[in-house]
């Protein structure tokens, strides 16, 4: 064993612990192609295409280091006349160190739709979800495995405190989206009561904190035709997360802009947070009337690029058209990907 890999060894084993077992302190997992996961973002999304939308994405996060992130999203959304409102149900699944930590959740959201007037429209939405937390202990490296020349297996397995490694957790989230055919903006709130996630100690505090999420963004024409494949648009939009840490807040500002010509969808961001610039974000995509597919890569700039260069992520989007009355609200109109 290198000296490298025995000093990362020791780190896990003071460190990693704490993290998971005791406390676990961690921030919601996101994704780069924001609107690519629309109920993920907001659940004030849910209906907001007037047409059925299944969505499914993947991302792994930082897949040059052991134990890397890997996050899957599922969800369906649909507008229904007769709730005045729409209906989206999302499933998610999130995997921290191959299997170390595992998170399973449902959710079920439902956006109220307000038509303010003939150009503007609004949805409320409350969403209600369900989480399972999961740790691996045979997983975790402890004190008792390392020697001078790096891991030793014990004679006798250290007894856990909690053999389960499981946790159950109700959560609750809302939000709020404007639009009219050139200017959207929303507002969410996830994580609304903070719930216990501890393993180990029920009585201990570890909260999943709240998330706070802001998005506005604009539609731009750049070439309106009535043919299909002419039409060029500019999407420029911002995204800001907050969210608690560890007693402390970590806020991230998502600044960039996609562009459409036809049905080639291309995309740019730069993810700042509150410590540094963290990653420049590249999108390209295929948008067709039915389905939609999407690319991202997350370039790493900060100095964490040496052990985790970067980051990608795939989406795919199909929607299921039906019959809608004139007189309904327009449907939003933002980037896809």
């Amino acid at each position: 064993m290198t000296f490298k890999k025995a000093a990362l060894r020791r780190i896990l084993t003071y460190i990693l612990p704490l993290l998971i077992s005791v406390r676990a302190y961690a921030q919601d997992p996101q994704f780069s192609q924001f609107y690519a996961s629309p109920v993920y973002i907001n659940p004030a999304f849910a209906g907001s295409s007037k047409v059925g939308r299944l969505v499914l994405n993947t991302r792994n996060q930082w897949p040059s280091v052991s134990g890397s992130f890997t996050t899957v999203n599922a969800s369906y959304d649909e507008h229904f006349e007769a709730i005045n409102g729409g209906i989206g149900i999302q499933a998610h699944y999130d995997e921290q160190g191959t299997g170390t930590l595992r998170t399973v959740g449902a959710n079920l959201a439902y956006s109220y739709q307000i038509p303010v007037s003939r150009k503007f429209t609004m949805r409320l939405a409350l969403q209600a979800g369900f989480l399972q937390k999961s740790v691996d202990f045979t997983k975790l490296l402890w004190r008792s495995q390392l020697g001078v020349n790096g891991f030793t297996k014990p004679e006798d397995a250290e007894p856990l405190i909690d053999k389960e490694g499981q946790v159950n957790i109700t959560n609750f989230a809302a939000g709020l989206l404007g639009y009219t055919k050139n200017f959207y903006f929303g507002i969410a709130t996830h994580n609304i009561f903070q719930p216990n996630q501890a393993f180990i100690n029920k009585v201990v505090e570890a909260p999943i904190y709240r998330k706070y999420t802001g998005h506005v963004g604009f539609v731009v024409p750049i070439i309106e035709s009535r043919v299909k494949g002419r039409s060029s648009y500019l999407y420029p939009n911002v995204i800001y997360m907050q969210q608690g840490f560890n007693g402390n807040t970590v806020s991230q500002l998502n600044v960039g802009m996609y562009i459409s010509k036809g049905t080639i969808v291309g995309g740019l961001y730069v993810r700042q947070t509150n410590v540094n610039t963290d990653a420049i974000i590249a999108i390209v995509g295929l948008r067709t009337e039915k389905v939609k597919i999407g690319f991202s890569y997350d370039g790493t700039v900060s100095t964490a690029r040496a052990g985790a260069a970067n980051s990608y992520e795939v989406s795919l989007a199909f929607e299921l058209r039906k019959k809608v009355r004139r007189r309904n609200p327009r449907p939003m109109t933002c980037p896809e990907f």
